[in-house]
């Protein structure tokens, strides 16, 4: 009797793990993009489609080939796109600034000039499996001062894995895999913005209301330019705990890891709607792309409503890298 007691009081304990973590991440196409969904609620779309400009507004701005939204897992919208700022501002995306090819400079960055841009060129494959859900794509670098048959400069498969994690968060392998057969290749020149991973921020946070802190302990008014394994940016929302954020890990087979950063300081626009974070690997040195060869960067997101602590923060770095 005692023992049946026993094995029921255990199945009934494994029901309520199981029920705790069997969240799932599916993936549903929309008229923008990918959307990947937690447990049927949208979280983060990859958008496949060009997003048109406001009215006035140069077309160049327009492009695809980003993530936006990305949501807490409350639904809390964490990302910006098109900021009046900086219109060439899309959610969470990564194109380099300075690049130099056959001796002339090509900005992939600032749309308006007209240089170079990256845009959605298709999918290279998507899956569904263990709760998980994976999106791969290629993105063409374009160099739009090129003759017509050179013009695609680098390739670019970027690599998206959505899946549950602890405390009902969630988390987002981000990888970039970069190719070029341009002959003689690509230098990736040093500057201030440009690769990697960058976040523009929602509207809503700004120096009063949100926090950034990286793995070396500095913050926003210290961060630019220092080196980093992780860094946290938290703010404002409209969670019961009032607070929301992202934890942005770089992996340690990256280009100049632990890698530089660019943050933008306090006081910036008057320090209303301010943040922007980004790994730059090429902050400080310059990275040359070779015809025939293949160059990643892996970074990792883990989104959250609440709190995040420095230890937890620390320990989720540790297990990506492991």
């Amino acid at each position: 009797m005692c023992f049946k007691r026993n094995l029921l009081l255990l199945s009934f304990s494994f029901v309520i793990i199981f029920q705790t973590f069997s969240q799932e991440v599916t993936l549903q196409e929309s008229s923008k993009g990918m959307d990947f969904l937690l447990d049927g609620k949208p979280i983060l779309r990859y958008q496949m489609t060009k997003e048109p400009v406001p009215s006035g507004i140069k077309d160049a701005y327009s492009k695809s080939g980003f993530i936006h939204p990305i949501q807490s897992p409350s639904g809390q919208i964490l990302s910006r796109i098109q900021p009046e700022d900086h219109y060439h501002h899309y959610g969470i995306w990564g194109p380099y600034t300075r690049a130099t090819i056959g001796g002339k400079e090509v900005d992939f960055w600032n749309l308006g000039d007209e240089k170079g841009r990256v845009d959605f060129s298709h999918v290279l494959s998507k899956k569904q499996a263990g709760g998980a859900a994976e999106l791969t794509v290629r993105q063409n670098h374009v160099d739009l001062k090129a003759a017509a048959e050179s013009r695609i400069a680098m390739e670019e498969d970027l690599r998206i894995k959505v899946k549950p994690a602890d405390k009902g968060r969630y988390q987002v392998d981000y990888t970039s895999t970069l190719q070029t057969s341009i002959p003689g290749g690509i230098l990736l020149d040093d500057y201030r913005y440009g690769g990697g991973i960058g976040f523009r921020a929602t509207e809503v946070w700004g120096d009063a209301n949100s926090t950034i802190l990286t793995s070396e302990g500095k913050d926003r008014a210290t961060a630019d330019g220092s080196n980093a394994r992780w860094i946290l940016v938290t703010g404002q929302s409209d969670h019961p705990t009032g607070k929301s954020g992202i934890l942005f890990m770089s992996h340690n087979t990256n280009q100049a890891h632990p890698e530089p950063l660019r943050v933008w300081p306090p006081g910036q626009y008057e320090g209303k709607g301010n943040v922007f974070i980004e790994f730059c690997p090429i902050r400080h040195t310059s990275w040359e792309i070779q015809p025939g060869k293949r160059y990643s960067l892996n970074y990792r997101m883990l989104v959250f409503d609440g709190e995040l602590t420095v230890q937890e923060a620390e320990n989720y770095w540790k297990s990506f890298v492991k």
